[in-house]
């Protein structure tokens, strides 16, 4: 029997997956690839708690930022931090953890608990405080920092397109840490702009495949804000 991957809606899309104290993977860069209408679910759900995973932490009143504002989240592993007043306010208050990690570092944490690897090493913050209490060894006479490899109880990504078995197609920059994530969360979860019905994606074309991906929304409008606007000065 095939199984209906398809939800209504975002909230219904979470419904029976939200706990407190729970580790949420999110896509998204910035503002670009972000799954937004499953981000303002996880708000309005209430959960708390909250260990989320994500390069960054959104802007102030956008993305992951809204999750700040109301307090829902306890700590925050991710690369860049720099737009958001609110972080840098929860941090510097001592309300907020975080564990910070080099971008690529991040990547490839993600992309190990997807792959089912525990830990490697790089020699990327090697002998900085980014390896400080973590084992480091020399490797042909280079020293290297071991990182573990990460996973979530969830993962909420953004796609461009998908078929009814939940096959991804991500749209240039929105693709981002989305494809990752999405094989590394326990229960993954999906907002799409485009629906097809299956065998219509060509299989080249497919970036995750339908058994990574648990349930999909499809989303009647996408607002697609830009983060930092740079503009030609006028003569």
């Amino acid at each position: 029997m095939a199984v209906n991957k398809i939800y209504a809606d975002a909230r219904t899309a979470l419904a029976g997956l939200l706990h407190d104290g729970m580790t949420i993977m999110s896509g998204g860069f910035g503002l670009c690839g972000i799954p937004d209408a499953l981000i303002n679910a996880i708000r309005d759900s209430g959960v708390k708690d909250l260990t989320i995973i994500s390069n960054n932490a959104g802007i102030d009143d956008a993305g992951l930022g809204i999750l700040l504002q109301t307090r829902q989240v306890k700590k925050m592993i991710s690369s860049y931090v720099g737009e958001n007043a609110t972080f840098a306010k929860q941090y510097l208050a001592g309300e907020l953890e975080i564990e910070f990690n080099p971008q690529g570092t991040l990547a490839e944490r993600i992309r190990a608990g997807g792959a089912g690897i525990p830990a490697f090493f790089t020699a990327t913050g090697a002998g900085t405080q980014i390896a400080d209490g973590k084992p480091q060894q020399v490797f042909d006479g280079r020293m290297y920092v071991m990182e573990r490899g990460l996973r979530a109880d969830l993962s909420v990504i953004h796609a461009w397109k998908a078929d009814h078995e939940g096959n991804l197609v991500y749209r240039k920059t929105a693709r981002n840490f989305n494809p990752i994530m999405a094989t590394a969360g326990e229960q993954v979860v999906v907002q799409v702009e485009e629906l097809v019905e299956n065998g219509q994606i060509d299989p080249d074309h497919v970036i995750t495949p339908g058994i990574f991906v648990n349930r999909i929304v499809r989303l009647d409008h996408v607002e697609k804000r830009i983060e930092q606007r740079t503009v030609r000065k006028r003569a």
